[in-house]
């Protein structure tokens, strides 16, 4: 029985084959978005390809919708569903996009059509967007900033101040650092945190030890966090890590302790965040990402106390998108094996 990937290279290189009356390869058609500025020149140059953009907010037109490429950014719900009903010529879907959920979500067939994540593109700026908010939590920046806007002098925030008192969370220096999704976004964010001195383990599905952290496996969970200052969390949006931090891990936290995601919004338990924040059983959360986007005018989160939101602002700068589509590129015409295959 033929698996979905040796099906996928024999009609990839049916796609290849040469013509029996010009012996010359067929061309296929790739189109990218004009959601961002990619350096196309860096792209051209595979003689059985020709690059067309289209909008990513509008139905593919009609005189590319034998396109067998589709590379993904941004894209409207509507415009991937409309191109999973009507590109059936598609081979390849290569999204810039660190996961694949709107894609998936689209109903693209993924038994015949190979797709592949931009994971690798956002790792430094997510990282630093981390150490962002962390540092905003640790030294209150959001506080002082709310005392501005009412024109008062924050001084209990200013002046002596003890220097890492114990059970708080006033700097990054011998904080204890939990970051839950240890992948590449962790290894970027992991040396800056080391080097402001900073206590870093990691949590991942698989334990060993990944570029000096020590990583543990997720049944590890109820002894780290009692010894959390911040547990940043990094993980993927699927139905695995739904709710993955829920009432009964948020009660193992200290009071203390902050929650810094920028992940996936569905990994939290956006109820249980509240009550813990309301009752003032941790100390408080940055968050880039929720369960629904934009934040609903109603959601109890915009005034929790000690609670910063950030609309998703972490990535959406994706970075050597190039240098992915080129390699994958080659590989898609050589039949190999493609990077960051789901």
């Amino acid at each position: 029985m033929r698996t979905p990937a040796t099906q996928f290279l024999s009609a990839l290189q049916s796609h290849l084959s040469v013509s029996p009356n010009n012996h010359t390869p067929t061309t296929m058609k790739l189109l990218y978005p004009t959601s961002l500025a990619l350096d196309i020149s860096s792209i051209e140059g595979f003689p059985t390809l020709t690059l067309h953009p289209y909008d990513v907010k509008t139905p593919i037109p009609e005189d590319l919708i034998d396109a067998e490429i589709l590379i993904t950014w941004t894209n409207s719900a509507s415009n991937l569903k409309d191109a999973a009903g009507r590109m059936k010529n598609l081979r390849w879907i290569q999204s810039l996009a660190a996961g694949p959920n709107d894609v998936i979500n689209a109903g693209f067939d993924t038994s015949r059509i190979a797709v592949t994540t931009g994971s690798g593109l956002h790792d430094r700026t997510v990282a630093e967007h981390a150490l962002g908010l962390l540092l905003n939590a640790c030294r209150r920046f959001y506080e002082m900033r709310d005392y501005q806007l009412q024109g008062k002098w924050p001084g209990h925030l200013g002046g002596p101040q003890p220097d890492r008192p114990a059970g708080s969370f006033t700097t990054l220096r011998d904080a204890r650092v939990l970051i839950w999704g240890f992948g590449n976004i962790a290894k970027s964010l992991a040396p800056h945190l080391v080097a402001l001195g900073s206590t870093v383990r990691g949590v991942a599905r698989r334990q060993g030890v990944r570029d000096g952290i020590e990583v543990y496996g997720e049944d590890k969970l109820p002894e780290l966090l009692p010894q959390t200052d911040a547990l940043v969390m990094i993980l993927p949006g699927d139905p695995s890590t739904k709710h993955a931090l829920n009432a009964a891990r948020l009660a193992l936290m200290p009071k203390h302790a902050w929650i810094v995601n920028v992940g996936r919004g569905t990994s939290v338990d956006e109820d249980a965040l509240f009550n813990a924040l309301t009752e003032g059983t941790i100390g408080g959360a940055a968050l880039d990402v929720f369960e629904v986007e934009p934040l609903p005018r109603e959601s109890k989160l915009w005034k929790a106390p000690n609670c910063i939101v950030s609309p998703h602002a972490a990535g959406g700068r994706p970075q050597g998108s190039e240098a992915l589509i080129v390699d994958n590129l080659r590989r898609f015409l050589a039949g190999q094996q493609l990077r960051n295959a789901i």
